[in-house]
């Protein structure tokens, strides 16, 4: 047969075995194709443990939580700050306010950075520095952790790991990302004052135009939706250096992938996210 091999014959039985050749192929690509909705569904496993761990036992981790946000702070503000600043002024502010300028309008670049910043490059900036600083460094302890069997340990002693050290790092996460957007917001728009004082914009009516199209369903949404962003880092970073294996080699692939996850799993809820509140206020697609 064209499409089979054959295979050694067990003992006592002199005829051959024929083995389909795609057999093994047919086995990689289902399994190529369970494992991510297996680890979305190991994920979301362990939210709901996390959740139910802190709203069932409020206390005894607000210290660790507290630890772990000015570990946040400390090491995201100023990546945080220079990246919004910089894309504010390159992106949607010189080259957004070059197409404003050709219609004569440079001040309405304030009315575009409501959708710019507040909406959208804010939140996004906050969250991919924290990923890419926070959640790296995260990934990699609990990796370590996990291949020196300091969990095995922990378990042993009668110790729950995911809430002595997932938790903190999970609550810490989210409410610190959801904070430090209130400071994206600011710096994005400054950013784009920047640009407009490139274009000889007049300042006041660049704030005017800005605050005549802000609503509060824009501001709380942004802060909320990026806190979400910072649980989905959480919950990434933490599962999959929880979940290492290999060695150190492991542990470099656990903190790759984590990353990885973690923006697409921003992106796509950013999407829906936006869709949603973009859909239940249509009023707020209208510049005034």
């Amino acid at each position: 047969m064209a499409n089979a091999i054959q295979a050694e014959a067990p003992p006592g039985n002199t005829g051959a075995v024929l083995v389909p050749k795609f057999g093994k192929g047919l086995r990689v690509a289902r399994g190529a194709a369970t494992r991510p909705l297996q680890q979305a569904g190991d994920m979301l496993e362990l939210l709901i443990e996390v959740l139910r761990s802190a709203v069932t036992h409020p206390t005894g981790y607000w210290g660790d939580v507290r630890e772990q946000m000015y570990d946040i702070l400390k090491l995201c503000w100023l990546p945080m700050i220079i990246s919004c600043t910089a894309f504010g002024f390159g992106a949607p502010g010189l080259q957004g306010g070059n197409i404003f300028l050709l219609f004569g309008i440079p001040e309405r670049l304030g009315s575009f950075f409501l959708m710019a910043s507040v909406r959208e490059f804010a939140p996004w900036i906050n969250a991919m520095v924290v990923a890419g600083v926070m959640g790296t460094a995260i990934t990699a302890d609990l990796g370590a952790r996990r291949i020196r069997e300091e969990f095995d340990a922990m378990e042993v002693l009668g110790v729950d790991p995911i809430r002595t050290i997932i938790l903190p790092r999970v609550i810490a996460l989210t409410i610190m990302t959801g904070l430090m957007d209130v400071v994206a917001l600011c710096f994005g728009v400054f950013g784009g004052l920047l640009a407009a004082w490139e274009l000889d914009a007049n300042t006041n009516a660049y704030f005017g135009n800005f605050w005549n199209n802000a609503t509060t369903t824009d501001m709380w949404c942004s802060v909320v939706k990026t806190a979400l962003f910072g649980l989905i880092i959480g919950v990434v970073c933490c599962y999959k250096g929880y979940r290492a294996e290999g060695g150190p080699i492991g542990v470099g692939r656990a903190v790759n992938q984590a990353v990885v996850i973690a923006f697409a799993g921003i992106w796509m809820f950013n999407f829906a996210f936006t869709t949603l509140m973009l859909g239940l206020n249509p009023d707020m697609q209208v510049y005034r």
